[in-house]
């Protein structure tokens, strides 16, 4: 049965980074209905007062939504590189309202991992998707987007998987993806390019017995145990 999923992400790219395999399953595979939330600008920290280059992540964001078979695309504006000094509730409430508006049973989220907007975000989703008695949210997971995610330093919110999702389907779609992306590319060895995410995918992949994986950790899951 068809699913709502909502993938969450602090910066353009963080989606494709992370899980763009996993989210083009949903979107083209299980023919669940996905919506990705941007939730910074993008670009005023590391462009700042450069509108043209602004604008053109955020046609860079829309196409590889695309690419992964997905239109519903929201992007929010908060001021990126600095969600630690939006007010807390501020945060919690654009994510209680897109989770009331679009009540998804799937939440993913990115990973509070060195970046400190991910840690804040997360921090927003975990409250926003509380397990109240009218909470939609019956899964959610986090994803690790490369160049953050593995950066973590040891004692500071480790990314130690719990969930795997065999993407050997959809992985030339997540190169498709992120090739939208000309200005969050960098060359190898930095981890974002094509080489990269392939090295990253086929280890994931090896850890769990598929040519192409992508890791999660399930934060919380709501439901009725397989069968045996």
């Amino acid at each position: 049965m068809p699913r709502r999923v909502l993938v969450i992400a602090a910066h353009p790219d963080d989606e494709i980074l992370g899980m763009g395999g996993t989210i083009a399953l949903h979107a083209t595979i299980w023919g669940d209905q996905v919506r990705i939330l941007c939730v910074t600008d993008g670009s005023s920290t590391q462009y700042p007062d450069d509108t043209d280059r602004r604008l053109q992540k955020n046609e860079e964001a829309r196409k590889a939504a695309l690419k992964l078979g997905v239109s519903d695309y929201v992007h929010l504006d908060f001021p990126d590189m600095r969600l630690d000094q939006v007010a807390h509730v501020d945060t919690n409430r654009v994510i209680e309202q897109q989770i009331l508006e679009f009540a998804p049973e799937t939440v993913y989220s990115v990973h509070p991992d060195v970046n400190l907007d991910h840690q804040r975000l997360f921090a927003s989703t975990a409250v926003a998707a509380r397990p109240r008695p009218d909470q939609p949210v019956r899964a959610l997971y986090t994803y690790a987007p490369l160049s953050s995610t593995e950066w973590t330093p040891p004692g500071m919110n480790w990314f130690i998987p719990t969930w795997f999702v065999d993407i050997s389907q959809t992985f030339e779609q997540k190169l498709e993806a992120f090739a939208c992306y000309q200005t969050e590319y960098r060359p190898y060895p930095h981890p974002r390019n094509s080489r990269g995410l392939r090295a990253h995918a086929e280890f994931f992949g090896a850890t769990v017995g598929c040519e192409y994986a992508e890791p999660f950790v399930l934060v919380r899951g709501i439901g009725r145990p397989n069968p045996t």
